[in-house]
């Protein structure tokens, strides 16, 4: 759908006034939850007319986030934004781990996704879509700040939670991916298309090289990474936001 920027803010019955500064997919189930944890750290906060989108604001900027599981989601949420002219896009979320030594909680920045999900190419990126690189080294700096672990490095989106084989896991892992989702390659893909920054944060939930799912019960101080690592990815995109 070629729609004008115009035509955007007539769908969505916003004004130009109203045009946030950048926008928040998360990739996740638990799409109530998450909404009611991330909105509460912002004010003025609604509904627009399209279903599960939010708008608030963040300490002076303006903020559209949504909860978007996988890449067909995340992709139109990523389009619309970026054509309304959106100055950041952040995906966060979880993903699963494909390196060894990581463990609940350590926060994967992607550098590079590789895009097997389906959605990327329709974009223009043939393997790869790029995250961009300072915006990235900030996240870092930051999460390191508040005492969170986090790597920089390659990455992998693939389409489906439940079609990886214990043989794509492994052979993930021998070509050097630090984690698997279901949205970031997307999100950077789309966002590359209209010349708009992106960044990935992702916090490991599942250890695949272990076998372990996200199914499998955590010890309480593994939860309790889990959770701090979720809560520091949300706190440092919006300080990456009112930095812009």
């Amino acid at each position: 759908m070629d729609l004008t920027a115009e035509e955007w803010l007539g769908a969505l019955q916003m004004q130009k006034d109203e045009i946030p500064d950048a926008v928040i997919v998360e990739g996740s189930w638990w799409r109530a939850q998450r909404n009611e944890w991330r909105l509460s750290y912002l004010q003025d906060v609604q509904e627009l007319h399209f279903p599960d989108i939010f708008w608030g604001r963040w300490r002076g900027r303006k903020i559209a986030y949504c909860c978007a599981y996988g890449a067909p989601r995340t992709n139109e949420i990523i389009h619309l934004f970026a054509i309304l002219g959106v100055r950041l896009a952040i995906q966060i979320g979880t993903c699963g781990g494909l390196a060894e030594g990581l463990q609940p909680g350590d926060i994967i920045l992607p550098r590079t996704a590789a895009c097997r999900e389906g959605v990327a190419q329709l974009y223009g990126a043939t393997e790869i879509s790029y995250g961009d690189e300072a915006g990235l080294h900030r996240a870092h700096h930051s999460l390191q700040q508040l005492g969170r672990r986090s790597l920089i490095g390659p990455h992998l989106t693939w389409a489906s939670l439940f079609a990886q084989r214990g043989q794509d896991i492994q052979q993930w892992h021998e070509e050097g991916f630090l984690g698997v989702d279901m949205e970031t390659a997307t999100t950077y893909a789309v966002a590359n298309h209209f010349n708009v920054p992106a960044i990935s944060l992702l916090v490991v939930w599942d250890l695949l090289l272990n076998n372990r799912s996200f199914l499998d019960p955590l010890s309480d101080a593994e939860q309790n990474e889990l959770d701090r690592s979720n809560e520091a990815v949300y706190t440092v995109a919006l300080d990456l936001i009112q930095s812009l």
